[in-house]
């Protein structure tokens, strides 16, 4: 009943730390009461995109004929796609399951709750509950979907996340509520399926976190696919008493009443802190946060938090660094804080978006001369020759230093380009030096380079 490290949660923060400390030596284990791998693997980010990826088929066969090729009428089979995303999940939570085992991680089933004393409880699906012992105790229990006052969740007309991807026929019209990263990929989703979707943002533009420009390109391409999009509107209430949805919105020309089958409620997410003994043992925390150093120990000694329910971006890439740097920092390993102003965050709609760092607005804001560099895909050989050509790649430098403030993409595949810039970033690279490290064409991560060689005067291709 004794361990050195004990995580509670199998997320993508909890089960990275867990098995990085028993590489490091450690006698480690992982309290999970459901799925391993967390909502990330089992309803979030992993069956999202598989999903997506069913939608993104279907798109091509739609527009096959683009392509010179000719194929018949096809239409999506929703229970299928529900189906698939279920068992890509499950196979990934299996795969945690290998790793956990083959690390020597000990998964116990259950409800963790931390008790002082460097103590674990954990209660068992029959009730049972046990307690366990560690030097260490790493919370990593996530976040789950927020409920607002006026759109409480009710599971079947107005629903979260998780009913989303399991809906068990698709509904002819819906109203997302919210365009973060959740709202719109869902809102993508179902659209291309061909639900009519419109999707409500209480905040001017749309994925509001993101550049300016970038909101502005990914509403008119989903305007374009003939979504409803309106930004700068608030839901005042959902009146679900007759067969459908009666979804009440105020604008700046007043009030309207939206008719649909469903109402997805995307505005955010809550942290899982009820319950798990964090007054009992005296662990601070602040506005629904654990609070913790640079290297995640709790007020509490031998108590450390990750992942979600601590300050920072809430990606679960974020999260399993935080577990490595945690457990790296608790074998007495020299490690670094995170760097938080270096995270990628990504939109796996279409066209994607990504982005790492400053904003223009931002930057301008906090007093830069810039240097702004946009490359279009129109003007991208291997775009143009995949039909990809919409979006575009826009960075920002510090004029003075030389700085790479930051980078904004919305295009195919750009998930994938903006890891160059992460690395250049973390490795202090000039944008000269970007434009002369030789990019392969045709490609589209070429289109990094030539948004470099704009900002510096320098680009051959615009």
């Amino acid at each position: 009943m004794n361990y050195d490290i004990i995580v509670i949660g199998s997320g993508p923060g909890g089960y990275v730390a867990a098995i990085r400390a028993a590489q490091l030596g450690f006698r480690v284990a992982v309290v999970e009461r459901a799925e391993l791998g967390g909502i990330c693997l089992n309803w979030g980010c992993i069956p999202t995109k598989a999903l997506l990826k069913s939608a993104s088929v279907f798109q091509y066969l739609k527009h096959a004929a683009d392509y010179g090729i000719t194929a018949g009428e096809s239409t999506p089979d929703f229970p299928a796609i529900i189906k698939r995303s279920r068992d890509v999940a499950d196979q990934m939570s299996k795969g945690i399951q290998f790793l956990l085992k083959k690390n020597k991680v000990e998964h116990i089933r259950g409800f963790g709750k931390v008790k002082p004393g460097k103590i674990v409880e954990v209660t068992d699906e029959a009730g049972i509950k046990t307690d366990y012992s560690a030097s260490h105790i790493i919370l990593a229990t996530g976040t789950r979907s927020r409920e607002l006052p006026n759109l409480k969740q009710d599971g079947k007309k107005i629903i979260g996340y998780r009913e989303a991807m399991t809906l068990p026929v698709q509904p002819k019209s819906m109203v997302v509520v919210g365009s973060g990263a959740i709202g719109s990929e869902f809102a993508y989703f179902y659209q291309s399926l061909g639900t009519s979707v419109t999707l409500i943002e209480v905040l001017p533009n749309i994925v509001p976190i993101e550049d300016e420009e970038v909101s502005k390109a990914l509403e008119r391409f989903f305007k374009k696919s003939g979504m409803k999009v309106l930004a700068g509107v608030s839901v005042e209430s959902v009146d679900t008493s007759g067969e459908g949805c009666l979804v009440t919105v105020t604008a700046k020309k007043g009030t309207e009443i939206i008719v649909c089958d469903i109402v997805l409620s995307a505005v955010g997410v809550a942290t899982n802190l009820e319950g798990l003994g964090l007054e009992e043992t005296g662990i601070a925390t602040e506005r629904g946060k654990v609070t913790v150093d640079d290297y995640y120990k709790t007020s509490v000694d031998g108590y450390y938090a990750i992942g979600d329910i601590v300050k920072g971006p809430a990606l679960a890439h974020v999260a399993s660094h935080e577990g490595i740097i945690c457990v790296e920092k608790i074998a007495g390993k020299h490690v670094e804080p995170l760097d938080y102003g270096n995270i990628p965050g990504c939109t796996y709609t279409h066209p994607e978006i990504a982005s790492v760092g400053m904003t223009e607005k931002a930057a301008r804001e906090a007093g830069y001369e810039i240097l702004v560099g946009k490359f279009p895909f129109t003007a991208s050989g291997k775009a143009t020759a995949s039909g990809a050509r919409d979006g575009f790649i826009k960075v920002i430098f510090d004029a003075r230093y030389g700085e790479w403030l930051g980078a904004h993409m919305i295009g195919e595949n750009v998930t994938e380009l903006i890891a160059e810039v992460v690395v250049a970033r973390k490795l202090e690279t000039t944008g000269k030096e970007i434009i002369e490290a030789v990019h392969p064409h045709p490609t589209m991560s070429e289109a990094v380079m030539e948004a470099v060689a704009v900002a510096y005067g320098e680009c051959v291709h615009l």
